[in-house]
C-alpha cells in the first residue's frame, strides 16, 4: 500500500475522465472495426456504428465509469490506495454486467472486476514493489551477492573448464593438451 506519510495530490477528475472515455471509445472502435471485418454478411463501412455500436457504447462507459469512481473516491479520501481502485473496478465491472441486463451478473461482473483490479493495484502490479530509491540499495545487493557466491573451484568441479569458466592455469594445461594431441606448441604459434 501507499506510504501514510506521502502527501496526496488531487486529481482533475472530469479531465481524467474525458481522456479515459475518448481512449477506451477508441479501443472500442477498433474492436467493433474488427467484429464488423470478421462478419459473415457485408454490412459496409457503417457497420461498425449500426451493427456493432453497443461494442464502442460499452468500451466506453466502462472507461468513463472505471476512471470517475477511481478519481473521485481518491480525492474525497483524499488517499490513493486498492480501496479506490476497488470501487472502481466494481463500478467497471456492472458497467460491463449492463448490456446482459442481469443484476447478478451485474453484481457478479462488478465482484471480478473488483478483485482482480484490487490484487493487482495491491501487488504493484506484475513487476512487484519495483525500484527501491534507498540510498543502500547498492550496499544491500553487494552482500547478498556476497552471501550467494560459490567459490570458483565448486563451480568448475560442477560444470567443468570452457564456456567461460576457466580455473587458474588453464591456458598452461590448454597448452600442453594441444602439444600432446596435435603436436602444435600454441605460445611459439602466437610469437
Amino acid at each position: 500500500m501507499t506510504d501514510p506519510h506521502e502527501t496526496f495530490h488531487p486529481r482533475d477528475t472530469l479531465s481524467n475522465t474525458a481522456t479515459t472515455t475518448l481512449q477506451t471509445t477508441a479501443a472500442g472502435a477498433l474492436l467493433a472495426g474488427v467484429q464488423n471485418t470478421l462478419r459473415k454478411q457485408n454490412v459496409g463501412a457503417m457497420g461498425i456504428i449500426t451493427r456493432s455500436g453497443g461494442t464502442i457504447a460499452l468500451f466506453a462507459g466502462v472507461g468513463a465509469a472505471y476512471q470517475f469512481t477511481l478519481d473521485a473516491t481518491s480525492n474525497l479520501r483524499q488517499t490513493d490506495d486498492c480501496y479506490s481502485e476497488a470501487l472502481a473496478g466494481f463500478m467497471a465491472g456492472a458497467a460491463m454486467g449492463v448490456p446482459r441486463r442481469s443484476l447478478p451478473f451485474m453484481l457478479g461482473a462488478g465482484a471480478i472486476t473488483s478483485t482482480v483490479l484490487t490484487a493487482y493495484r495491491y501487488t504493484s502490479g506484475l513487476s512487484g514493489s519495483g525500484t527501491v530509491d534507498d540510498d543502500n540499495e547498492v550496499e544491500r545487493r553487494e552482500a547478498l551477492r556476497k552471501i550467494r557466491r560459490r567459490p570458483l573451484s565448486e563451480t568448475i568441479e560442477e560444470l567443468g573448464e570452457g564456456r567461460g569458466i576457466y580455473a587458474p592455469g588453464w591456458e598452461e594445461r590448454r597448452r600442453q593438451r594441444l602439444l600432446e594431441k596435435y603436436g602444435v606448441d600454441v605460445k611459439a604459434a602466437q610469437e
